[in-house]
């Protein structure tokens, strides 16, 4: 099918949902907001077909006039018309972007966990420099970063991090971040400076709604026990941690940074919510391209997807083959959406391939 083809597929569904919408009293409200809902959203796609129908009808104008034309007439039709020309790729591109299935998750807050890999006490030093990075992210970009749950070990690092990143846009931003992130420098622990290289993993989970997710209680067992910790603060005296495991597929969440039980099982559900819902995308993504093969956007978290070294000052993403030599402010969050944007393009760009 050509592109003109799905643009006039676009805009005839359009004037049937416009057509439908007069007419409010033969569906129901259900119906009403679902037909509502999806004509606001082809409504910026049709002003994009709008536009870029206008774009190629100046263009044909010019390109006429220029033939008509002799001397400086001519020129200034032809110097239009190339400039014209320049635009429509751009312009072709942003309207078959809108015409990609979108993810439903992109507009979703996120749930992140950072785990220590292989690599012991530095692998959980570094894991605690990534969640701090996502941290700085958040606030560059005017979002709510809450912590929800750290494990710390002796030396402050994190042997697991959780929290939770409200915002616009979060998970769309933030979903290629799932993967191994190996980090190579000489650790402060180490006496004869030699290189080693850690690893950390990042999971960036959609936040799920309870009616995306329905759980049965009769599939949980929930156990309550005393918090534990590196000692002061950390250390309740009643029974408030909760652990939660789902039995049917295994997953287990604990929570035990509220000191009230009911506090740390409502954030437990609010994980166990994320992962299940995490699981079942994974699963409807696999049966609808179990051929893909792109990296990108796989969230499998088996992958090295990401490498800092730190003697060198670069940072590689190997997805994309794209390294910058500006460690810091990757670390501060400042460049972080250097390798994001470029990741974002990277997909569109593939998903844009199947349909041309």
């Amino acid at each position: 099918m050509s592109l003109d083809e799905k643009l006039d597929r676009v805009l005839t569904r359009a004037r049937e949902l416009e057509a439908r919408l007069a007419s409010p009293d033969n569906f129901d409200s259900d119906e009403f907001r679902r037909l509502s809902k999806e004509l606001s959203e082809l409504a910026p796609v049709v002003e994009s077909v709008g536009t870029l129908r206008r774009i190629r009808t100046e263009l044909a104008d010019a390109q006429a006039m220029a033939a008509e034309s002799a001397g400086e007439m001519r020129e200034l039709a032809e110097e239009e018309a190339a400039t014209i020309e320049a635009r429509l790729p751009d312009l072709e591109r942003a309207v078959m972007l809108q015409l990609l299935p979108r993810d439903e998750a992109d507009a979703r807050n996120a749930i992140l966990e950072v785990r220590a890999g292989t690599g012991g006490d530095e692998a959980a030093l570094f894991a605690a420099e990534l969640f701090a990075m996502y941290q700085r992210y958040a606030q560059l970009h005017g979002w709510r970063f809450e912590t929800m749950e750290v494990s710390e070990n002796e030396i402050g690092g994190y042997k697991e991090a959780i929290a939770t990143i409200s915002g616009n846009s979060v998970f769309a931003r933030l979903k290629f971040e799932s993967g191994v992130h190996r980090v190579q420098r000489v650790p402060v622990t180490e006496s004869q400076g030699r290189i080693h290289t850690s690893a950390a993993t990042v999971a960036v989970l959609p936040e799920a709604e309870e009616v995306d997710i329905a759980i049965n209680d009769n599939d949980l067992r929930i156990d309550v026990y005393r918090s534990s910790g590196a000692g002061g603060q950390h250390v309740n005296t009643t029974d408030s941690a909760v652990r939660i495991t789902h039995l049917p597929t295994g997953v287990v969440v604990t929570q035990q940074d509220e000191k009230s039980q009911h506090k740390n099982r409502a954030k437990a559900m609010k994980i166990m919510r994320a992962r299940l819902f995490d699981l079942e995308r994974g699963r409807r993504d696999a049966e609808r391209a179990a051929d893909r093969k792109s990296q990108v956007g796989s969230g499998d978290r088996s992958e090295r997807i990401r490498t800092y070294n730190f003697p060198q000052g670069r940072v590689t993403d190997h997805r994309i083959n794209l390294t910058l030599h500006k460690i810091d402010k990757v670390m501060t969050g400042e460049a972080l959406d250097d390798i994001v944007d470029a990741l974002i393009a990277e997909d569109e760009a593939e998903r844009l391939a199947t349909i041309s």
